[in-house]
């Protein structure tokens, strides 16, 4: 993954045992979806064709990855507007109708 470093929102916290967990998604999950990750892209025969011409995942594996990152994602965006609407609701001086 590409390190922005101080500057992209972070995408997991630090559960109450001091597990590193995506937003979104479960202790499980979040190890389930690392260990996918990491995996090279290849198909269930070997061969480098883990998505069909359509951009559709053509493995189980691959599915159950988009399906992780989708429910990840879904909840990152979600707390990332409710991180900046609560910021914005503090600065009067900011316009409100501008959306990001």
């Amino acid at each position: 993954m590409t390190d922005f470093g101080e500057h992209s929102p972070r995408r997991y916290f630090v559960d109450e045992n001091g597990r590193r967990v995506l937003i979104g998604l479960t202790v499980e999950e979040t190890s389930e979806f690392e260990t996918l990750d990491s995996l090279p892209a290849l198909g269930e025969s070997g061969d480098h064709i883990a998505w069909n011409q359509n951009g559709i995942p053509a493995t189980t594996r691959e599915k159950r990855w988009l399906e992780l990152y989708s429910q990840h994602d879904g909840a990152w965006r979600q707390w990332l507007a409710e991180t900046y609407a609560d910021r914005r609701g503090g600065l009067g001086f900011i316009n409100q109708d501008r959306v990001i």
